[in-house]
């Protein structure tokens, strides 16, 4: 009955002051990121810095563009063809999150704790990774304010190489095993 309502209500008087414009903030919030990972992908890490305010944070730290430049530096050189493949992407009101797929081969040697910090001096392996990724943005005025990101790190050892590979387990044996029982 709400929906009925609702809907009679902007059929009659139009969209509510306020709504329009906020899904056109997310939207314009997406784009902003979009972007930024879009510009990141083509290898130009500095110019993804420029959708970053100045005063931006990371992990709620505040860092501005001068740490992020080191941070993206730093991944550029670890994985000279770091990329992201956005698999979702959705906004609500000035936070974007991205579930993507990160990839990249390690032929450089890391030199700041990103990537859980397990990378710094570590010889490259010259193998290729590709993690499953969330990252979480804040986006206002059209710039980057804030960031988080959740990676799962220890696949990426892994894959790389620098961490034992646990032993294979049956899901499917698993799941009838379970629905047996």
């Amino acid at each position: 009955m709400k929906a009925f309502v609702l809907a009679l209500t902007v059929s009659l008087f139009g969209v509510p002051a306020g709504w329009a414009s906020d899904a056109d903030t997310q939207a314009a919030n997406i784009a902003v990121v979009k972007t930024q990972i879009d510009i990141m992908n083509r290898g130009d890490w500095k110019t993804a810095l420029d959708y970053y305010s100045d005063s931006s944070r990371n992990f709620g730290r505040p860092v501005g563009r001068a740490v992020m430049a080191r941070i993206f530096e730093d991944i550029y050189t670890t994985f000279p063809d770091w990329h992201v493949d956005i698999k979702d992407i959705a906004a609500s009101g000035d936070s974007v999150i991205v579930r993507e797929v990160t990839s990249g081969t390690h032929k450089g040697v890391g030199k700041i704790p990103v990537n859980g910090g397990m990378l710094v001096g570590v010889a490259p392996t010259l193998k290729h990774f590709a993690i499953d990724t969330i990252h979480w943005f804040t986006v206002k005025q059209g710039k980057i304010v804030d960031h988080y990101a959740t990676r799962d790190d220890l696949a990426m050892m892994e894959q790389l190489g620098l961490s034992p590979e646990p032993a294979p387990f049956d899901w499917g044996k698993f799941a009838a095993d379970a629905n047996t029982h």
